[in-house]
């Protein structure tokens, strides 16, 4: 029986595609291997033009199988081609998610691989796909993944590597894992629409405090978001400066490639550099110069970020934005400043006294329990330094309440913020406007300030820890 009348099941097609594949690199000269090599990173990556290529050769392969028509393809992939690409070139029984081929699928921010067993976040829960991924396929994929990442070792137990889209990839193997039970994270933003009222319209910000946003931005407060591990913050950092003027010059710096500031504002000049611990500290003094309205720090965790942060702030800069992994905002000054002093040495009530000077609101996000995927505004505190009594407090003026379902709110403003509406004073009377009308509608009862007890004033009887 020759191939043309003979029957294949998916997984056998696959095969002999692949073979069709190796017989024409064996052939080819070793400069055709070069561009081969390189348009099937490509592929892998996900770049459009390259995927297109590859699934178009599959189909003409195709055509030499007729009774490829008879072929029962896999439920999670849409068609043959697709299928076969994803098994030969890309992300196997991965793929649907990656490329939100589903309307669950596309609406899941994160999907885990673990040993050969596929979990992906659906409706809040982590559930488990009928697409097994044997370790012979998983190796492949981690090798092709590492392709693109000449400087990751393929020995190495951890990896974390980007797609084209933006999905991030984390790489946990050899003996950082149990026998059979290596892992992949995935992790993508499924939002598309990065406006403050598609975040109303999800449950994440109330509806009512659209416009008190808006006029914040416009005025151009120096912000933190903070919460756990997919809580929403990046994701609202994002939204905030979306609203920015595009002609103000911007610098973004991160840790790794995870925001696409071209592609979110491509019209706005902002400079993105990627420094880690190491990289920061040899470019702290260019990055002090840099000639720039505003900074935006990404998951800042180290010393290095911290000082960073503070130093340019203190300067003067304005709009300037911030994510950073911790708890509530009485935390942050305090995790800050204690970073800094470790590594560089420093006073204490100093660097705690311009954190609260520099910074002027922290947005607490975090995800409910019972649906992760939902995410939510905890909570808005202002932070402010009294320079006359040597004071520093933190002061809520949001806060969601879970028993109600609704964001409770109070007028309060410092004198450093009404001296900063005066360059704005037409946003600043809107900003004050807006938020008496939401402290009138579901008012904070209790007390609203707090003095840290790691600042201690002349005159106060706490102690500091």
């Amino acid at each position: 029986m020759n191939k043309i009348e003979q029957f294949y099941d998916f997984f056998t097609l696959c095969k002999l595609v692949g073979e069709h594949f190796d017989k024409e690199w064996k052939d080819a000269q070793d400069w055709e291997r070069e561009d081969k090599l390189t348009r099937e990173k490509k592929a892998i990556m996900g770049f459009e033009e390259e995927v297109m290529f590859y699934k178009k050769r599959i189909e003409e392969v195709l055509d030499e199988y007729p009774n490829n028509k008879k072929v029962i393809c896999p439920p999670w992939y849409s068609n043959l081609s697709e299928g076969i690409f994803a098994e030969l070139y890309g992300l196997a029984g991965l793929d649907p998610w990656v490329y939100d081929r589903t309307e669950e699928y596309k609406n899941s921010s994160s999907a885990k691989l673990i040993g050969d067993r596929l979990y992906c976040l659906i409706d809040g829960k982590s559930q488990l796909q009928p697409q097994k991924i044997s370790k012979v396929r998983r190796e492949k994929l981690k090798r092709a993944l590492l392709m693109s990442t000449p400087k990751e070792r393929i020995e190495a137990g951890f990896h974390e590597i980007y797609l084209n889209n933006g999905i991030r990839i984390t790489i946990y193997s050899g003996d950082r894992t149990k026998q059979g039970e290596d892992i992949m994270v995935f992790r993508k933003y499924v939002m598309r629409e990065l406006t403050f009222e598609m975040m109303a319209e999800l449950g994440t910000i109330p509806s009512d405090a659209v416009e008190l946003f808006k006029v914040m931005v416009k005025i151009g407060f120096n912000v933190l978001f903070t919460g756990q591990v997919r809580s929403g913050k990046t994701t609202f950092m994002q939204v905030w400066q979306r609203y920015e003027d595009i002609s103000m010059e911007g610098m973004a710096i991160a840790t790794d490639p995870e925001t696409p500031w071209h592609n979110i504002m491509p019209k706005a000049p902002i400079m993105q550099l990627i420094a880690d611990d190491r990289d920061l500290d040899q470019l702290y003094k260019f990055l002090l110069r840099g000639d720039c309205d505003y900074i935006l720090l990404e998951e800042m965790r180290d010393a290095s970020a911290f000082r960073l942060a503070i130093d340019i702030t203190s300067s003067g800069t304005m709009r300037s934005k911030a994510t950073v992994h911790s708890g509530d905002p009485q935390d942050i000054p305090y995790k800050m400043a204690s970073a800094i002093i470790a590594k560089y040495g420093g006073n204490f009530k100093g660097i705690i006294s311009q954190i609260f000077r520099n910074f002027n609101y922290v947005m607490e996000f975090y995800q409910q329990p019972d649906s992760r995927d939902k995410k939510k505004l905890k909570s808005i505190s202002e932070y402010r330094y009294d320079i006359k009594r040597d004071r520093v407090s933190i002061h809520c003026i949001c806060r969601f309440e879970e028993e109600s379902g609704r964001w409770l709110w109070k007028h309060d403003i410092g004198e450093d913020k009404r001296k900063m509406g005066k360059l704005w004073p037409e946003e600043f009377k809107k900003m004050k406007g807006m938020l008496k009308m939401l402290e009138d509608k579901n008012p904070i009862m209790e007390n609203t300030v707090i003095y840290p007890r790691y600042y201690k004033s002349e005159g106060d009887n706490v102690d500091v820890h």
